[in-house]
């Protein structure tokens, strides 16, 4: 995620980031710029005198306000569900926080536990930014024995395994009577808090938009560009080819954007600082642990 001061307007006007639309879409405006040039010159050169083309511009008003409506509820959705995302990782963070204050008033002095509690509670969000990467990084676990760091190997779903050993191991503590039945209520709510955030985070990975909708922006986007140099060109002569031009830069922007920010867990520019905010939560939970 790119930190920047949004009161800066000078930086930002003239910036050319690796997020930026035109480096993403250069390509594209290139081809759409010679398709529509063509047009063009095929309409002024070859139909001259077609009446009917002088009066698209109502016509293309009222597609444009149309494709306006698409790309705000597109854009919207899309938002929504970076929104839903960051306040998910939210709950992860105040979970750990909370599950870690709570067991280092129950443990008191005994470091040795704590040290496992403070490596697997920041295994937790660091498996969980990676799994919905689809990757693993081995090197960013911690382990505080053999036994689990060779357990861990054969689980499919590693936050969920992490999430079972931290209860194996409360259940342990409460047999031998470090951990009272009380006890077992308050902690079990903030593991239930982040198996529940896990899910919600799949959720929203795994639940892209509908590809028959995706796939009706484009060719709608598609072909009232393409088409628009029919309703300016007796304006605008040859003009009206950089006039599609810009008017396909403006209308699909908002819809690459949108497609960026809709899965907020990966490693783009806009995406959650899922790796920032995972080492937020190793130093907390270590810091409320005292180790």
């Amino acid at each position: 995620m790119i930190n920047y001061n949004p009161k800066n307007w000078i930086t930002l006007i003239f910036s050319f980031d690796k997020s930026d639309t035109i480096r993403m879409l250069w390509k594209e405006l290139i081809y759409i710029g010679i398709l529509s040039s063509l047009i063009t010159f095929l309409e002024i050169h070859f139909f001259p005198k077609a009446e009917g083309l002088k009066n698209l511009i109502a016509v293309y008003s009222l597609l444009g306000f149309v494709i306006s409506l698409l790309l705000v509820f597109r854009t919207n959705t899309a938002y929504d569900r970076w929104w839903d995302g960051r306040k998910t990782w939210g709950g992860i963070v105040n979970d750990s926080r909370n599950l870690a204050s709570k067991l280092n008033a129950i443990l008191g002095e005994n470091q040795t536990e704590k040290k496992w509690f403070a490596a697997m509670i920041s295994n937790f969000s660091y498996a969980s930014k990676e799994h919905l990467r689809g990757s693993l990084k081995w090197d960013e676990l911690e382990f505080q024995s053999e036994q689990d760091r060779i357990s861990v190997q054969s689980a499919t779903h590693i936050p969920l395994w992490v999430i079972n050993r931290i209860r194996e191991r409360i259940s342990e503590l409460y047999k031998t009577g470090m951990i009272k039945p009380e006890d077992l209520y308050v902690l079990d709510k903030n593991l239930n808090g982040l198996i529940d955030a896990i899910g919600a985070c799949e959720r929203i990975k795994n639940t892209p938009i509908p590809y028959s909708y995706s796939l009706f922006i484009k060719k709608f986007i598609f072909i009232y560009v393409i088409t628009l140099p029919l309703a300016f060109v007796n304006l605008f002569g040859y003009y009206s080819a950089l006039i599609a031009t810009f008017v396909f830069y403006a209308l699909v922007s908002m819809e690459v954007l949108a497609e960026e920010i809709e899965d907020p867990f990966g490693e783009d520019d806009n995406d959650l600082p899922t790796d920032q905010i995972s080492s937020t939560i190793r130093k907390n939970v270590s810091e409320l642990l005292g180790v």
